[in-house]
């Protein structure tokens, strides 16, 4: 559930000049060209019947439905954003809420320390708590001023821009706060737990 699938060390494209300052190594910018790559088929998620649960190592669970995460104070802002298939793609405009906001609406448990997110199709990616807080991860529902397509995670996915893409849970319903790490989906299939693209933390043994 993610653009990330592991096909491949050889994934191609349509390949521009590289950009060292915004391109980690072993990737390519591929433009203006999203790819969609997924570990299962697209669900079908009825935004009437949606909700975000943020529970787990928290002092208060909270749930938003469609209507009041979007009422919810909002950013659009623009990232890069970089797939373990070794693609990137740069300058890409999302709009949402941070998660650091809906942390502070729950409240964090002191043994919190990692987050498993979880999608409607099953998928799950865990992650340390710190590469969520602080402004470095949000939940988004726009894409380039348009709706979040299905197929690219819509109608929101988790982006956490500074990890592999494959960290940016699509159709993302939960965000379970844990006092332990556990791998997720691809973690288990041999990627790296946390996944930087600018150490090519790619697979497990990676430095």
């Amino acid at each position: 559930m993610n653009d990330d699938r592991p096909v491949t060390r050889g994934f191609v494209g349509r390949r521009r000049p590289a950009r060292p300052d915004r391109v980690p190594p072993g990737q390519y910018d591929t433009g203006t060209l999203w790819p969609v790559l997924s570990a299962e088929p697209t669900p079908d998620v009825d935004v009437e019947h949606w909700g975000l649960q943020v529970d787990g190592a928290v002092e208060s669970p909270g749930r938003w439905d469609w209507r009041a995460l979007r009422d919810l104070p909002h950013e659009t802002f623009t990232v890069d954003i970089h797939c373990v298939t070794t693609w990137s793609r740069l300058d890409t405009t999302f709009t949402g809420v941070s998660v650091e906001s809906l942390l502070s609406t729950t409240g964090i448990a002191g043994e919190a320390t990692h987050v498993m997110a979880h999608s409607r199709s099953g998928y799950t990616t865990n992650l340390p708590l710190a590469d969520v807080r602080d402004g470095r991860a949000w939940v988004v529902w726009e894409a380039d001023g348009k709706p979040l397509t299905p197929e690219h995670g819509g109608p929101v996915r988790l982006l956490v821009p500074h990890l592999y893409f494959w960290k940016s849970a699509k159709w993302l319903d939960r965000l379970e706060l844990m006092d332990h790490d556990e791998p997720g989906f691809w973690e288990r299939g041999g990627y790296h737990d946390r996944g930087d693209p600018w150490r090519e933390q790619r697979y497990q043994g990676d430095p």
